[in-house]
C-alpha cells in the first residue's frame, strides 16, 4: 500500500511540473511579442514619414516647373503660340518638297526654292522628243495653295489640287505631270500629221483645245482611183496618248470593194495602236502596197520564169521589176 501510494505522488509531482513548465514558455512567448510590437511600430512610422517626405518633395518639384512655364508664357500671345507650331509644320514640307523634286527631276519635274515656298518646273516630252514645259508657283502655307501657273485652262487643276494638294504633294505633281505630258503628246502626234501628211489629208485637221477628239479625211489612190477615208478619234483617258474610241467610215454612199473594207478595219487596229503620225506612214503603204503585190504574182504567172523581185526605187511608191529566174 505505501508503494502504491508513493508512485501515485510521483507521478502527480511529474506531472504537475510538466504543467508549470509549460505555463512558463506561454509566458515568456507572451512576453517577447509585447517587447516586439513597439519594434515594428516604430519601423512602420518611420517609413510613413519617409513616404511623406518624397511626396512633399514630389509637389515642390512639380509646383517649381509649373510656375517656370507660367512664366516663359506669360509674355507670349496664344496666336504667336500657334505661328511656332505651324512654323514647324511649313518647315517640314519644305524639307519634304526637296526630297519630293530631288526624286522626280529625272521624270521631267524640277523646281528650285521661293521666298513663298517653291516654284515647280513640269517638262514634257514624247517618243524622245522634248516638247513644252508649265510651272506652278506654291506658297508653303497652312493651307498649302498656288500663287501662279501655266498650265492651260482645259487641264483639270483645280480638281487635281482639291484632290491630292493637302494629303499628298508628290501624288499631286505626279497626277499633273500625267496630263499635261499626255496633252503634249497628242498635240504633238496632231501636229505632225498635219505637217508631215498634209497632201494625204483632204480639208483641214478638226480638233478641240485638248486635242482628246480628232477628225479628218484622208484619200487612199490606188491606180488613179480615190478611197477617202473619215476619222474620227476620241480620247477618254486624259493622260494616255492613244485614243479610246476610234471609228473609220468611207466617204460616200457607195459600197466599198471587199478588199477596201478589209483595208478600213485594219485602218482602225491601227489608230488604236500607233501614235498618229506613225499610223500614216503605215496607211500611205498599205494601200499601193497591195497592188503592187498583185501585180508581182500576175507577171510571174504570165511570164511563166519564176518569181520577180521588186525594189522601191523612190519615195513616190515607183517600184523596178527585176526577175530573179536563172538566165537563159
Amino acid at each position: 500500500m505505501e508503494l502504491a501510494n508513493t508512485l501515485r505522488q510521483d507521478g502527480e509531482s511529474r506531472g504537475g511540473v510538466l504543467a508549470h513548465l509549460e505555463r512558463l514558455e506561454t509566458q515568456v512567448s507572451k512576453s517577447r511579442k509585447k517587447l516586439e510590437e513597439p519594434q515594428n511600430a516604430q519601423a512602420l512610422e518611420a517609413r510613413i514619414h519617409e513616404l511623406k517626405r518624397l511626396r512633399d518633395k514630389l509637389r515642390a518639384e512639380v509646383k517649381q516647373r509649373q510656375a517656370r512655364v507660367k512664366a516663359s508664357t506669360a509674355n507670349v500671345e496664344p496666336d504667336q503660340i500657334l505661328e511656332i507650331s505651324e512654323q514647324e509644320i511649313l518647315e517640314r514640307k519644305q524639307e519634304n518638297m526637296k526630297a519630293i523634286l530631288q526624286a522626280y527631276r529625272f521624270t521631267g519635274i524640277s523646281g528650285k526654292l521661293t521666298s513663298r515656298g517653291v516654284c515647280v518646273c513640269i517638262s514634257t516630252a514624247f517618243e524622245g522628243n522634248l516638247l513644252d514645259s508649265y510651272f506652278v508657283d506654291l506658297v508653303m502655307e497652312k493651307p498649302l495653295w498656288i500663287h501662279h501657273h501655266s498650265v492651260p485652262v482645259f487641264i483639270p487643276l483645280e480638281e487635281i489640287s482639291a484632290k491630292y494638294l493637302q494629303t499628298n504633294t508628290r501624288h499631286f505633281l505626279f497626277v499633273l505631270w500625267e496630263y499635261l505630258n499626255a496633252y503634249s503628246g497628242r498635240k504633238y502626234q496632231a501636229d505632225r500629221l498635219q505637217s508631215d501628211f498634209a497632201a494625204f489629208l483632204v480639208g483641214p485637221l478638226q480638233r478641240n483645245s485638248l486635242c482628246n477628239l480628232l477628225s479628218f479625211t484622208y484619200k487612199v489612190k490606188p491606180e488613179g482611183q480615190s478611197f477617202p477615208f473619215c476619222a474620227r478619234l476620241l480620247y477618254k483617258d486624259l493622260t494616255t496618248t492613244l485614243p479610246t474610241d476610234v471609228t473609220v467610215t468611207s466617204q460616200g454612199t457607195e459600197a466599198l470593194p471587199s478588199t477596201w473594207e478589209e483595208q478600213r478595219a485594219a485602218h482602225e487596229n491601227l489608230f488604236f495602236t500607233k501614235p498618229l503620225h506613225q499610223v500614216k506612214g503605215n496607211i500611205a503603204l498599205s494601200a499601193p502596197m497591195t497592188k503592187v503585190m498583185g501585180f508581182q504574182k500576175n507577171l510571174s504567172r504570165l511570164s511563166g520564169q519564176g518569181p520577180f523581185h521588186l525594189t522601191r526605187t523612190t519615195d513616190k511608191q515607183v517600184f523596178r521589176v527585176k526577175s530573179t529566174a536563172s538566165r537563159f
